[in-house]
């Protein structure tokens, strides 16, 4: 029987995402366009699919379901039996029925709409029947929320599982808890059990495997068991019960003979003789270990006969002892445990009755002698004499590396003959002469096949682009360089070592690089001063203002000064003009109450009041337009009042100003003052094929 694959089993949706799914499912796959002018044929076949499709992926998600899930009564005894200690086989078999009731009652209600949506005479009837449909099968999916859930946890348990094969060659491990058992396991498999120094560390079947004659072999760790009554023992243990059950295997019965793992044993027989009728038909194999703490001869006579009594109940028990701290008869055990299976399985085999069909088309025969004479072998002279020539001629070689064996000569004579042998050593000889593996690398220079054999053992030359580096390399490179070290420790030696310290920088120079390193320590000093306090950041329109009467600040007037002029910018016009500006707020003082000099001259002059109101009048009007004038040139017309050098620099600025503005006036597009709120069209009043009847929409 194969072993049922669990993690195979697909994810159960909860019921509120069953009904997305299957809502969503419908959406997408049928037709949403119906007006109430079709034909009543057409309008119903609209509904009737709707209803059919909605059915169908209902019942094919459930179907899937029951199917994917086993049934405890198809699959192997061992499956069935743990399922129902896992999960409660009434619960389990509860939930399936009521996803397959639910299944078919979607069936029925789909039946019975679809009866009446044929019979419907107008839209509105067809889509109410239709929506109660739909309804309908959605309620019956809700009623399934509890069923659902509980068949997710049990798909996440299954999946879980091991993948163990209850008709393979299996090797059985159990007894009370913390006797070695997952120890053993992780000695004979690859299996990496937690081990841990207290009870009940196992809480569920373990499966390794092992290999011996060439067979792979299922090794099973067992949960520990307690000495009590069937109808008392917990999930963990009922594991270890059902797998000794239902399994054809080889048993391993430990008992830790020490008492370390908190259980007498006393207790342990115990255990032994009231699970004894689950070992009806089985190899059984008690082990006992743990004898690296407490020897099996050192214990005591009345411990030991209680031992010794369970091998002695039956013919197919076998006593062991073991330790799995040193190793002793680890493979011994697992040996004797495979070979004790396998001939029982060859045997019930043999009592088959398909082997009787096969033994009476098979004949045996066996010779017999005819006389009594004893027939050797016939060997001719010449063979001998030949073979006796070939071992005197034949040279004696080194063994080293290789095992002794029982040919092989121990006496002196024999050694010193074989080292002083004249016969060529083969590379593995050599190697173990020299090092032995990883350590020894042979010299595949004595087989090069050159013209001359004296080249065989000469450098090989180094190329590079095509030529040989030793043909530009000095011989006498070495001796050169000692004899040009020597000439310069005789000149130093002469002439002394004078440093000349003058610099060759002129004044100006000098002091630019003096001002230039004072700056630096300055900032330097600042900077770490100003990283060490604990202050906010100082706000923008705060920054560059004086802070006290040693920092000026970066906008006072002489320190912009100072710093355009050592860029080469006069910036003394731009703060006349900028201090000159007329200022933008309105004045305290009337515009009728200024007087100027002009007024004082003309109140001297001869003229009438009618002439002398309407020159006052111009003269409002043109310092009105003064004013106007003032605030539309806003930007200065001096290059230096705008922190320019010249009309070059003016130009440059223009330019880049108009590369920023054509960005957005290229090409006559909208830019980004321009407030235009363009024509919204509703998406469902303008899509789609156009219908006969009204315009308002499509």
């Amino acid at each position: 029987m194969p072993v049922y694959n669990f993690k195979s089993i697909s994810a159960v949706p909860t019921s509120p995402d069953l009904i997305d799914i299957v809502l969503t499912r419908t959406q997408r796959r049928t037709p949403t366009v119906i007006h109430p002018g079709y034909k009543i044929t057409r309008i119903r076949s609209f509904y009737i699919r709707k209803i059919k499709f909605t059915q169908q992926t209902i019942s094919e998600r459930l179907s899937n379901i029951l199917t994917e899930f086993p049934r405890l009564d198809d699959i192997h005894p061992f499956y069935s039996d743990l399922c129902n200690t896992l999960y409660d086989r009434d619960h389990y078999k509860l939930a399936l029925g009521q996803l397959n009731t639910a299944r078919g009652l979607v069936d029925a209600i789909a039946r019975d709409l679809i009866r009446m949506v044929k019979h419907g005479d107008s839209l509105y009837r067809c889509k109410c029947l239709k929506r109660a449909a739909l309804g309908r099968m959605c309620t019956i999916l809700k009623r399934q929320k509890s069923s659902l859930a509980y068949l997710e946890e049990v798909r996440k348990h299954l999946s879980r599982l091991p993948a163990l094969d209850p008709t393979t060659r299996t090797l059985l491990m159990c007894g009370c808890p913390n006797v070695g058992k997952s120890s053993f396991m992780n000695k004979i498999t690859r299996a990496n059990v937690d081990v841990q120094p207290y009870a009940f560390t196992t809480k569920s079947l373990f499966v390794g495997h092992a290999d011996y004659r060439y067979l792979r072999w299922q090794v099973i760790d067992t949960p520990g068991l307690l000495d009590q009554k069937l109808e008392y023992r917990n999930t963990i243990e009922m594991q270890a019960i059902t797998a000794l059950a239902h399994l054809t295997c080889s048993v391993l019965y430990f008992v830790d003979i020490s008492e370390n793992c908190g259980y007498t044993i006393e207790q342990q027989c115990s255990l032994f003789w009231s699970i004894r009728p689950l070992f009806a038909n089985k190899e059984l194999i008690v082990v006992v270990n743990k004898i690296d703490i407490c020897p099996w001869e050192t214990l005591e006579a009345d411990k030991k006969k209680l031992v010794e009594d369970l091998a002695a109940s039956s013919e197919n028990i076998t006593l062991m002892t073991m330790s799995n701290t040193s190793e002793h008869n680890i493979s011994a055990v697992k040996n004797l445990a495979c070979d004790k299976l396998l001939a029982t399985r060859v045997e019930n085999r043999l009592n088959t009755s398909k082997v009787s069909t096969v033994m009476n088309r098979l004949q045996v025969f066996t010779p017999l002698p005819r006389d009594d004479v004893v027939r050797d072998a016939s060997i001719p002279a010449s063979v001998l004499e030949a073979r006796d020539s070939m071992d005197k001629d034949k040279p004696k070689k080194s063994r080293v590396g290789y095992a002794p064996t029982k040919n092989d000569v121990t006496d002196d004579d024999s050694d010193a003959e074989m080292g002083d042998t004249t016969a060529k050593k083969t590379a593995r000889e050599l190697m173990w002469e020299n090092g032995g593996p990883g350590v020894w690398a042979p010299d595949y220079r004595d087989v090069y096949d050159l013209a001359e054999d004296s080249q065989k053992y000469d450098a090989i030359p180094q190329i590079l682009n095509g030529k040989n580096i030793a043909d530009y390399i000095d011989p006498e490179i070495e001796a050169k360089l000692a004899a040009l070290e020597a000439e310069e420790e005789q000149l130093v030696a002469e002439l002394g070592a004078v440093i000349d310290d003058e610099s060759d920088l002129e004044e100006e120079e000098e002091a630019a690089v003096t001002a230039i390193r004072e700056k630096k320590t300055v900032m330097r000093q600042r900077s770490r001063f100003n990283r060490g306090q604990n202050k906010s950041v100082m706000p923008r329109h705060v920054r560059g203002r004086a802070k006290d009467m040693h920092d000026s600040g970066a906008l006072n007037k002489d320190t912009i000064v100072q710093t355009l002029g050592d860029v080469g910018v006069d910036a003394t016009k731009m703060i006349e003009n900028r201090a000159r500006a007329p200022k933008r707020g309105r004045s305290v003082s009337r515009r009728s109450e200024a007087v100027t000099p002009d007024d004082t001259d003309m109140a001297d002059t001869s003229l009438s009041k009618g002439s002398l109101k309407k020159l006052k009048k111009s003269r409002s009007l043109s310092i009105k337009r003064e004013h106007s004038l003032a605030r539309s040139h806003s930007k200065p017309r001096d290059p230096s009042a705008s922190g320019l050098r010249d009309e070059a620099m003016v130009s440059k600025a223009k330019a880049k100003e108009m590369i920023g503005i054509k960005k957005w006036s290229f090409g006559g597009r909208s830019g980004e003052g321009d407030r235009t709120q363009s024509v919204h069209l509703v998406k469902w009043m303008n899509t789609g094929k156009k219908r006969n009847g009204t315009t308002y929409c499509r």
